[in-house]
């Protein structure tokens, strides 16, 4: 059976509301469960490869289960490699604001201090404020095709290590919390792992810029020379024309294409209770444009870690 179908048999196109330009598009009228048809979750696996980040309003009826029963019609769940999943599931994350850990206020793609990241998150409302605490995506597939063409070129050609041990420090509004739970969970292992900066979409073909919080240098480059050519390739990720944001309701969902996305939950919601809980679908290692792959170089446990426990 053929992996692509005609979208309008399925999913009516009036029930695909675009959200912004170069990403980003609501379906309405679909309730997602395990149970869903496969030429449904073919057809909702072509808007994501489309649109980049889907989203899905009134999913009250999903509880942890029924969350994990869905996304792993989309593949293979993985948990997080170092914080795990949380009690009675396989692989979700929990996103707690009244926790260690729990904003993610920083422009980053999931997990990609290790090779194969997760290829789609998908990220469930449980507690929402009733202000604030909204999330934006970008497009890391348009940011390259922004980019002018020596510009491309030199992108073309960089390497960048990813870790998980980054400069934490530099984290705006960190707290205690925050600091305890990334010494002694988030980086209980910690990984180094070599990417392309441009990796070549494995679905669509499209070329993506492979950066984020977790890049700590550029191979072969100085610090200095490299934080430039960081924040110059950031710039282009995260313009405001190449974005998309979305306001959260209890219930709702929210999948995206961690290959060709970076995002950033906005940390505007004071000591309101904000939980969102995330499911990822393990990825692919990525591969260059001249066919090398990402590689991960250090495994290793965390001393402080270690001797702490």
């Amino acid at each position: 059976m053929s992996n692509t179908i005609s979208i309008d048999n399925v999913i009516p196109r009036a029930d695909i509301v675009k959200r912004a330009a170069r990403l980003g598009a609501e379906i309405r009228n679909v309730k997602l469960s395990g149970d869903l048809s496969d030429d449904v979750v073919r057809a909702i696996n072509q808007v994501l490869l489309e649109h980049k980040v889907i989203f899905f309003r009134d999913q009250d009826h999903l509880d942890d289960a029924e969350q994990e029963r869905f996304a792993v019609r989309l593949g293979k769940l993985v948990p997080h490699p170092t914080v795990g999943a949380i009690k009675g599931t396989s692989s979700l994350l929990e996103l707690d604001s009244g926790r260690g850990g729990g904003r993610a206020d920083q422009w980053h793609t999931d997990v990609t201090f290790v090779d194969a990241y997760p290829k789609i998150s998908v990220l469930r409302g449980v507690v929402i404020p009733p202000y604030g605490g909204d999330t934006v995506w970008s497009n890391t597939a348009a940011a390259y095709l922004d980019l002018p063409a020596p510009l491309q070129r030199l992108a073309d050609e960089l390497w960048a290590v990813h870790s998980n041990a980054y400069d934490y420090a530099v984290k705006a509004r960190a707290t205690e919390a925050d600091r305890k739970h990334f010494d002694e969970v988030f980086t209980g292992t910690v990984y180094e792992t070599e990417h392309p900066v441009v990796r070549v979409h494995p679905e669509t073909g499209e070329r993506t810029l492979v950066l984020g919080n977790f890049v700590q240098r550029f191979v072969g480059l100085p610090k200095y020379d490299g934080q430039k050519l960081f924040d110059l390739f950031q710039s282009h990720i995260t313009a405001p024309e190449n974005t998309v944001r979305w306001s959260w309701k209890t219930g709702d969902v929210a999948i995206w294409d961690n290959r060709a996305t970076q995002h950033y939950a906005v940390n505007d919601y004071g000591d309101q209770h904000r939980v969102v809980r995330r499911a990822t679908i393990d990825g692919e290692v990525p591969v260059s444009i001249d066919g090398r792959h990402s590689v991960t170089s250090i495994k290793t446990p965390n001393p402080q870690t270690a001797k702490a426990a």
